[in-house]
């Protein structure tokens, strides 16, 4: 299964984790922590998060490769909505 992750610099992991989590809690059966989350968008695609006090890590996995370029747009653009008091850099690696 394809993979992409992300660490993105910042002092708010924990806080953007979970609010990222509980945004999607409305669609899919969401689980996390402070430290960790993890969201299911569907059989066949996930994403993981962890955070730490310096960094939001981000695991992507997608079973078909052409939905991993659509999960980190649209991963990013809600962490970019939730962080909009900060500047982040987000880079995927495959």
């Amino acid at each position: 299964m394809p993979v992409s992750t992300s660490t993105v610099a910042t002092e708010h992991a924990s806080k953007y984790l979970q609010q990222l989590c509980k945004h999607w809690s409305h669609k899919f059966t969401v689980e996390f922590t402070a430290e960790s989350g993890r969201v299911p968008f569907s059989d066949t695609a996930e994403v993981t998060f962890s955070a730490d006090h310096a960094a939001l890590h981000m695991r992507l996995s997608a079973a078909d490769p052409a939905q991993i370029e659509r999960y980190e747009n649209v991963v990013a653009d809600h962490l970019k909505r939730f962080a909009f008091r900060e500047e982040l850099h987000i880079t995927w690696n495959a």
